[in-house]
């Protein structure tokens, strides 16, 4: 797919976090619909939870039996984000919204030369409360599968969102899209250009000063919003996420960092995979701030860290000693996901 932009769209792009999203990409997950090798332990943690989702809820395997990795999925199901800083409550609300008669009918082009579902599946499509089965199903998704761990990924895809956001402003589409997706591509025509998309959709986009809407994602992998009534939108995998809940780092025991600067130091240095303000790490870390800024000056007078000052704010981010240190061998955005475009 082609998504042709322009020097104006630059201004009118918008970046926002969606945990409605997360726990759709959660499940797939869990689901095994697509891959991401870095959080197997995750998986681990997360199989009982999900087993038990699957054996209490019903909705919950007619929900993943619609999904396809290739193809038509029903928009009502999972709508990108309409605004920054929407709760799970805020977009789950939209769900709950949907006419009866646009659920189905887009739940019949969803199964439409798809394999047929389940008798239980057709059951819940068939039932006159249907739309609100499926949100039952993914708020249920979003309690047992990512809450427990929202706060620090909220930050941890903030930051991201942040640094994304950065990068258009200040160098282009070029630095933006630079290593979002190994399936993405940027070429340019002066100030204007295209997006390529490796999907199996091959037509022609214009955003014509509407702009794009980024999402980076935890547990997805990378998504395109290009039908209406949605406004064009890519969710992309977001940096720092096997840090946060996958292995440790490849190349090292699991202690070595730990036994030679401390437990608590090597997790604010782990974490400072991408870049971040000090708040960010506590809100990540769950930390006191007293105890993360005193760890940050440590690994700053040891050369470790850096710091930059942005208006109110101070970002940390690692020095080439500290990626050294931390053996910042993270899995790039191609190795972290498999999947395709939704």
């Amino acid at each position: 797919m082609r998504i042709e932009v322009t020097s104006a769209d630059v201004a009118a792009s918008r970046f926002a976090v969606s945990p409605l999203g997360e726990a759709m990409s959660a499940l797939r997950l869990c689901a095994g619909q697509h891959r991401s090798a870095a959080l197997d332990p995750w998986l681990v943690r997360a199989r009982d939870r999900y087993l038990r989702l699957r054996r209490d809820r019903p909705a919950v395997g007619a929900l993943l039996s619609l999904l396809r990795r290739d193809g038509y999925n029903a928009d009502f199901i999972q709508p990108p984000p309409s605004a920054v800083g929407l709760s799970f409550a805020d977009e789950l609300a939209v769900i709950r919204a949907t006419p009866l008669d646009q659920a189905r009918e887009e739940l019949a082009r969803n199964l439409a030369g798809h394999h047929t579902p389940p008798a239980y599946a057709r059951r819940v499509f068939e039932a006159p409360d249907v739309v609100d089965r499926i949100a039952d199903a993914i708020e249920a998704a979003w309690t047992e599968l990512v809450a427990p761990d929202w706060p620090r990924l909220r930050a941890l895809l903030e930051r991201d969102l942040l640094r994304r956001a950065g990068q258009l402003a200040t160098y282009g589409w070029a630095a933006a899209l630079h290593d979002l997706d190994p399936r993405l591509r940027w070429t340019s025509d002066g100030a204007d250009g295209v997006i390529e998309v490796d999907c199996a959709d091959r037509g022609t986009r214009r955003l014509a000063g509407r702009g794009l809407l980024f999402v980076p994602t935890a547990f997805g992998p990378l998504i395109s919003y290009t039908e209406p009534p949605w406004p064009y939108a890519i969710v992309y995998p977001a940096r720092g996420i096997a840090d946060l809940l996958g292995p440790p780092p490849p190349g090292r025991t699991p202690d070595a960092v730990d036994r030679l600067v401390g437990t608590s130091r090597a997790a604010v240095l782990r974490a400072l995979a991408v870049p971040a303000t000090t708040s960010q790490l506590v809100a990540q870390l769950g930390s006191g701030l007293g105890s993360v800024g005193g760890h940050l000056a440590v690994l700053r007078d040891a050369g470790l860290v850096s710091r930059t000052r942005l208006g109110r704010s101070v970002r940390y981010e690692r020095t080439a000693l500290g990626d050294a240190l931390a053996a910042d061998a993270s899995p790039t955005p191609a190795e972290r996901s498999s999947g395709n475009t939704r």
